[in-house]
């Protein structure tokens, strides 16, 4: 079967040759109609009609099993989308509108092994990894809904990306061919949660549009071994040497996530030992607060608390940034994916 979701133009048009004895001309009319006209019944495109016997061998040829929106809710524009893929199993994704575009949150497993406290998505531990259709699905069922204005993808949602290294380096060459969804590489955001190989891999791909963000969320090894137990394989150091060595390019910065916790990692020390710890590096701090999910085993932080952090870090001589919380009332916030609703 040929499923366009995990093909770029190149792949599709060396398939084409292969298997129908037809040139790009009708390669390029059929990505075009799967990807620019987003019909998934791309052989219908009018070039491939006028071509005796095509079509019936095209319907017959693709597949397309990206799983079905099952369900959706809204709030001041943020959507969180309920995905029930093939094998009946669920994963969540979530539309953010901006002034001038949109960002879609996309998943790149259904659950995840990473076991880190703060987030909802771990109570559920690894279910399986995500293909790549069902990664790119994400963002063509957004795209069909809210057009164009869809233009900035993040890998944050449920899952680590780089435990699912292959698929989502594919589907970012897919969601990124210039003749289907377009979506340029330095809009592209691929978050970790310190899968240090998974870093090293990255930087060796000659890729120095896409963005690399961590989640990071303490300064020190024994609290975030304690709230992340990647750290106690992958501890601070070696994931400081690894960030460092990163190729970035020139003007960018690695995004550190920094969910903040009232009396766990808020306290002037913290703030200075991260500090400390960023200096080698050309990074942001993207201070996000902690969102409750079903079972919160942290207090959710006043803006009072978040603006003194925030501030801390700016008297020490650290960017930062305040993330402002959107679609919490939804569980569509930062680490909130996957309440038992998502699993059968």
């Amino acid at each position: 079967m040929l499923r366009l979701l995990e093909m770029t133009y190149a792949d599709l048009t060396e398939v084409f040759a292969e298997r129908f004895g037809k040139g790009p001309f009708l390669a390029g009319a059929l990505y075009r109609e799967f990807y620019k006209q987003l019909n998934p019944q791309a052989w219908q495109a009018a070039a491939i009609a006028r071509s005796p016997g095509l079509p019936a061998r095209l319907r017959q040829a693709l597949a397309f099993e990206p799983g079905d929106v099952v369900d959706d809710v809204q709030q001041e524009g943020v959507v969180k989308f309920v995905t029930a893929l093939k094998d009946g199993h669920c994963i969540e994704s979530v539309f953010l509108p901006m002034e001038s575009h949109g960002t879609i949150c996309v998943s790149s497993q259904a659950g995840c092994r990473m076991g880190c406290r703060f987030c909802e998505t771990a109570r559920l531990g690894l279910v399986r990894q995500l293909s790549v259709e069902e990664i790119v699905g994400q963002v063509y069922d957004a795209r069909r809904r809210f057009g164009t204005r869809v233009r900035n993808v993040v890998f944050m949602g449920m899952g680590e990306p780089f435990d699912n290294f292959d698929a989502v380096i594919a589907a970012v060459r897919v969601l990124s061919d210039q003749r289907g969804l377009d979506i340029a590489q330095r809009y592209i955001t691929i978050s970790t949660a310190g899968r240090i190989d998974g870093i090293e891999k990255l930087a060796g791909l000659d890729m120095p549009h896409l963005k690399l963000a961590v989640s990071l969320n303490a300064p020190n090894d024994d609290l975030r071994s304690q709230l992340m137990p990647i750290n106690r394989t992958a501890p601070l150091d070696r994931l400081q040497r690894a960030l460092m060595a990163y190729p970035l390019k020139k003007g960018y910065a690695i995004m550190i996530g920094y969910v903040l916790m009232p009396g766990v990692n808020d306290g002037v020390a913290c703030a200075r030992q991260l500090a400390r710890w960023l200096i080698p590096l050309s990074a942001k701090v993207n201070l996000i607060p902690f969102n409750p999910g079903t079972a919160s085993p942290y207090p959710t932080p006043t803006e009072e608390e978040l603006d003194t952090f925030r501030q801390r870090l700016i008297d020490l001589g650290v960017n930062v940034q305040k993330r402002a919380p959107r679609g919490r009332d939804l569980m569509a916030a930062c680490g909130q994916l996957g309440n038992a609703a998502t699993m059968v």
